[in-house]
């Protein structure tokens, strides 16, 4: 007899419930059952939400949801059969019985609001990074997703399902560069205004926003385009600044391969600071205890086009940074490695071993992804759960990313509880870590 396990066999319940089975051979060879697709409702289709709407287009794009018309209008076209929403909380309530899935890819300051109602609606569901803009609220979903292990949860940090980011980690296991001690990353971002206060100014809201809809939870204030559509990142109410915006990409390989953790402690250095808005540039520096057979480790986050010293490996009359839009640099006891934004296109700067590596590769440790959303959909269908998940690696990388951004928008060196996250040597304001919603939006 064989024995099914208990995730496949209610997996494969799930599935026979929420569709009706329609026999390939009645459909023609090459064609996918309607039965085999998921209904998608995305939450945010313009920008980066596009792509995110095109990342689903193989199952049924069933529902768009934008509060932006203008920024939504290709998404609107390109899928004319999708039901159109300009409030995700309308079409949740709506549409709950026909959604399997939901994408969020909203502001920053609207993730949790719209992903927590996604999940309490019963919806398998993704977010962008950073999973929210506050460690409460990363707690707040990592919570829901562990007490309801039967919806499957992943975040936008693409690389983390990259060919790249497993290589490192199994070079580095392999002694390529020795021990790590110290791995430094970079940024062209903020490519939007920061280092400003709030504008003053009035300004008619655009015939195509529904602004108070945009605010979602943020507190009340009038609308101005220094917010819309894409400068809002650098406003703590909207955003995270460059290190919330870049850091869940850069810094996931060494998150994962060195399991970071949570630091001990963040030393931050800045351009001049404001209340407001996030700094022009600066130089971020955690410290992370021992672990295992780690040593501690030093990482170093640089941002606003701040670049790490050239390495003496790296040739006068070579471009240093590799890539000025963003990157990662590994120092170890032998050696040291350099890799793209996503961990992309890994690099010993060792030339005789960069051969060695590439003729004679450490055995595939850690298997290959089909890639970010690809991942995530084949886990709400009943597989394995995808790579990055709210109550584990997404949540992880998240609350270690936003400690950073608590101690440059305080601009305190802070001492953490590592376990717990929390910071003991200053008084963070609630505001920072639990935001107030506003009346509509509260969880």
């Amino acid at each position: 007899m064989t024995t099914i396990p208990r995730r496949q066999f209610v997996g494969s319940v799930a599935a026979a419930a929420a569709f009706t089975i329609v026999p390939r051979h009645v459909l023609g060879r090459g064609y996918r059952p309607p039965s085999d697709k998921l209904n998608v409702a995305c939450i945010g289709v313009g920008g980066m939400g596009r792509t995110d709407v095109k990342g689903m287009e193989g199952e049924s794009i069933y529902a768009l949801c934008d509060v932006d018309g203008k920024a939504a209008e290709d998404a609107f076209q390109s899928y004319p059969k999708a039901k159109r929403y300009r409030d995700y909380r309308e079409m949740l309530d709506r549409e709950a019985k026909s959604i399997d899935v939901v994408t969020v890819s909203t502001p920053d300051h609207s993730h949790t609001a719209a992903g927590l109602l996604a999940m309490r609606a019963g919806k398998h569901t993704y977010i962008q990074k950073p999973l929210a803009r506050t460690m409460g609220e990363v707690r707040l979903l990592g919570e829901y997703a562990r007490a309801h292990p039967k919806l499957m949860t992943q975040m936008g940090n693409q690389g983390h399902a990259r060919e790249g980011t497993r290589l490192i980690r199994e070079w580095m296991e392999a002694g390529a560069v020795g021990t790590v001690r110290e791995v430094h990353f970079w940024t062209n971002r903020p490519i939007w205004p920061q280092a400003i206060d709030r504008p003053l100014e009035e300004y008619y809201v655009p015939a195509t926003l529904d602004w108070n809809l945009w605010l979602g939870p943020a507190p009340e204030r009038p609308y101005h385009p220094a917010y819309v559509p894409f400068k809002w990142r650098g406003f703590w109410d909207f955003g995270t600044g460059a290190l919330g915006d870049m850091a869940c990409h850069i810094m996931d390989a060494a998150y994962w391969a060195l399991d970071l953790g949570l630091p001990t402690r963040i030393e931050p250095e800045s351009t001049p600071l404001f209340k407001e808005t996030a700094p022009a540039g600066s130089r971020i520096t955690y410290t992370f205890r021992a672990k295992g057979t780690r040593p501690e480790v030093r990482v170093v986050w640089h941002d606003g086009s701040l670049y790490p010293a050239r390495p003496p490996e790296v040739a006068d009359d070579a471009p240093w940074p590799f890539d000025r839009g963003g990157g990662q640099l590994w120092i170890g006891t032998d050696g040291k490695l350099v890799a793209g934004t996503y961990g992309d296109d890994p690099k010993v700067l060792d030339p005789a071993k960069q051969a060695d590596l590439t003729a004679h590769p450490p055995a595939q440790k850690y298997p290959r992804s089909p890639g970010v959303y690809a991942e995530w959909i084949a886990a709400c269908k009943g597989g394995a759960s995808a790579g990055s998940t709210f109550d584990g690696h997404a949540g992880g990388l998240t609350s270690m990313v936003l400690l950073g951004c608590l101690a440059v928008r305080l601009g305190r060196v802070l001492e953490i509880n590592p376990e717990t996250g929390q910071v003991t040597n200053v008084r963070v304001p609630e505001e920072y870590v639990r935001p107030t919603y506003r009346s509509g939006w509260v969880l």
